[in-house]
């Protein structure tokens, strides 16, 4: 046992863990257990009845146990006597191959055989709202142009500084924080690492953001589009491939296109090929469209891609090259889950390298000038339904992700889509009761 929780408790004084784990909305779910208990539950894992959380399960399968990951060990830094824990689900001493954490380390499993190591960094945005939810925190904040504003920024000094110490605290290389291009909207950003470390530490992450600003009377929201007049909350993730070693960049290449080596452009390429049947990954949410097919907003732009182009280091395509080192995903947004997300773009990297498919040329234009004169580039889905139908008939990502994921993924995700649907709006009873 690499390390033993118990002993841990002991040296740290630590009273409670919380054994989590995230379901396949991103829901975060838990268990507080007293450290005097924790041997066990390292050893077995938590029990949890998995149909209780958004997993495709039925109050007849029998328990699943939450084992937890003792290396995701993360004490609270504003609660020093409580550790969390991420988890992986079994059940019936197997793993539950359709749950995103199990679902990562299968792709990474995959990634290895072939001689690799994914390593990500994810630029996490999100709004201060009011406890309502209908605005943002801060009426004062009303720059046409928000972007950097100091004086918004240190107005919320409070907020935004106790999270990056207690990211410093927990040595995650935290490196700078800004107020984003909207109105209320921050980013907070930490140095990239092995992808199951960097989404063990996004799930907290979003799990600390909401806690600190709620204990200052806010509300923290990662919706991809709480405001339509506003940009939404992206969450572009930042990766590359090294050797198993992890410590060989095999993205990069001196002597490639813009100092990328060739699995990078064939990674690339399995991205273009594939991303649109793993939006409904990537975009998980009725609400996820409205960033992502989004008028322009009144900064001047959404800062979102509808159509699936690469550029050079060019903020205006789904990815960009900004330096001859990694590729940045600007597709998925703040909804995404920290685990299904990555396993997903991973899969479609793989995809690539294996069948060593050419992502096409390069385009440096501005996409949002001049996009409609882009000929033969595919246009991204435009709601959650026709993403949704993409994932499910598509053969390729079943064959990378497994039958049962896949399923499971669809079939919830279409409920949340027959719900939504079946909602009458306001909108509706406007323009359709004299018809």
């Amino acid at each position: 046992m690499a390390v033993d929780l118990a002993k841990v408790a002991k040296d740290k004084k630590i009273k409670y863990f919380l054994i989590s784990f995230v379901d396949l909305f991103g829901v975060l779910r838990s268990k507080l257990v007293p450290a005097r208990a924790i041997g066990g539950m390292q050893k077995d894992g938590a029990g949890f009845a998995g149909f209780a959380a958004w997993l495709d399960m039925t109050p007849a399968h029998p328990d699943m146990f939450a084992i937890p990951d003792p290396d995701s060990l993360i004490i609270l830094p504003w609660q020093k006597d409580v550790a969390w824990v991420a988890s992986d689900l079994y059940m019936d001493g197997k793993p539950v191959v359709a749950s995103p954490r199990v679902a990562l380390k299968d792709q990474m499993a995959k990634a290895k055989k072939m001689g690799y190591t994914f390593k990500t960094g994810v630029e996490c945005e999100f709004h201060l709202i009011n406890a309502d939810g209908s605005d943002i925190y801060d009426e004062r904040d009303t720059q046409e142009k928000p972007c950097y504003d100091q004086s918004a920024l240190m107005r919320r000094y409070d907020v935004i500084s106790e999270i990056c110490d207690a990211m410093i605290l927990l040595k995650w290389g935290s490196y700078q924080n800004d107020h984003e291009d909207a109105n209320g909207q921050w980013e907070m950003n930490w140095e990239y690492d092995d992808v199951l470390k960097t989404s063990d530490r996004h799930v907290f992450f979003k799990y600390m953001v909401k806690t600190v600003a709620e204990k200052h009377g806010m509300r923290a929201t990662f919706m991809p589009k709480p405001f339509m007049n506003l940009t939404g909350n992206g969450c572009h993730i930042n990766a590359s491939l090294w050797d198993k070693s992890g410590k060989k960049n095999m993205f990069q290449d001196p002597k490639g296109e813009l100092g990328l080596s060739k699995a990078a452009y064939n990674f690339l390429g399995g991205v273009i090929t594939n991303v649109d049947q793993l939006c409904s990954i990537f975009n998980p949410t009725v609400n996820s469209y409205k960033r992502i097919n989004a008028p322009r907003t009144t900064s001047g732009a959404t800062w979102s891609p509808n159509t699936i182009t690469y550029g050079g280091n060019n903020r205006t395509h789904m990815v960009r090259i900004p330096e001859a080192n990694r590729l940045e995903f600007r597709l998925a947004d703040g909804a995404m889950n920290p685990y299904l997300a990555p396993a997903g773009l991973l899969a479609c990297g793989l995809h690539g390298i294996k069948n060593k498919t050419d992502p096409g040329k390069r385009l440096d234009i501005d996409m949002y000038a001049d996009g409609h004169k882009v000929k033969g580039a595919k246009k991204l889905p435009l709601n959650l339904l026709d993403a949704l139908r993409l994932t499910e008939n598509s053969k390729t990502v079943r064959e990378a992700m497994g039958d049962e994921l896949i399923d499971s993924y669809v079939k919830l995700r279409m409920e949340d889509w027959q719900s939504y649907a079946s909602h009458l709006t306001q909108w509706e009873r406007d323009h359709t009761l004299d018809c």
